[in-house]
Order: structure tokens, then sequence, then C-alpha cells
């Protein structure tokens, strides 16, 4: 069974990509995207997340999310689980012993759970805003090797570099 934040994520990640105007239509994405559960469900999930209903730019009403500004549609969007593969990963930067991980919005405290709760050896731990994570790094290792720790979480960290 897929976690509650799974299932969260998966409505961001859905409604950002895709104009839906139902909760008809979202129970359907989130079904292809092997999410089962009840319309009440979904209602409370739509109201824990804050989304809203706003007229799209053909003047059909579809969900948006809050700060709708930071979340643009894709014209050919990939499946909700295949973003979230990535965490919402965007890209990290080092200074000495601190790495700055930038993330979409909505998805750095999420990152920083998984960082902190799996346990690695090299990491001292995280703190997390929004859309950007704070990590301090044990002394004695690489920017290199911390790449590769993060790549079992962060399956796109490679392409940073």
């Amino acid at each position: 069974m897929k976690s509650k934040n799974n299932r969260l994520d998966a409505i961001k990640m859905i409604i950002s990509v895709k104009e839906i105007g139902s909760q008809d239509e979202l129970l359907r994405e989130l079904n292809k995207e092997g999410y089962s559960l009840t319309q009440a469900t979904l209602s409370r999930d739509l109201k824990q997340l804050k989304v809203a209903k706003a007229a799209s730019m053909n003047g059909n009403y579809v969900y948006v999310l809050p700060n709708n500004t930071m979340y643009k549609r894709m014209t050919n969007p990939p499946g909700a689980t295949e973003m979230m593969r990535h965490n919402g990963f965007m890209g990290i930067e080092f200074s000495g012993n601190i790495a700055v991980i930038k993330t979409r919005p909505g998805y750095a405290s999420s990152l920083a759970y998984d960082i902190d709760n799996h346990g690695f050896e090299e990491i001292l731990g995280t703190i997390a805003g929004d859309d950007t994570i704070m990590m301090v790094i044990k002394e004695g290792f690489s920017h290199h090797t911390i790449i590769n720790t993060l790549s079992q979480i962060i399956p796109n960290i490679n392409e940073y570099k």
C-alpha cells in the first residue's frame, strides 16, 4: 500500500501537469498511478493541500495548487509516479561541509525526511524549507562521495555533478 505522503505528492504532481476539473477525473488519474481511494479521502486530501478551483486559459474550471505561479503545466508530462522517483530534486551545490539542495516547491521537507531517516553515516542532518534543504556533511567526506550516497534516494542526482 502506498503511503499518504506519496499519495499527496501524486495529487500535487497530477494537478500541476494536467488540467483536472473534477474529483472523478482526479480519482481516475490516481488510479492509473496505482492509488485506490474513495472520493471522501480525496476530498480530505484536497482540503489538506489547500487545492482550489480556478479558470484555466480555455475558460474551464480546474484544480490549482496554492501559489500556483510556482507550478508550470508541461505540454507532454511524464506520469506522477515517474516524477516522484526524483523526489522533486532540482539541483545541489556545496560549500565546505554544507550542501544546499534545491527542490520543486513543497518537496524539500519530504526529501530531507528521506535523507535523515536513511541513516547515511556521511550526513549529520538536514534543515528544510519549502524548496531548499541545508545539509551538513561530516568532516572527511568528499562532495563526490555525498553525491554517490544520495544517489540511493535521488536517482537523477548524477545529472547535477
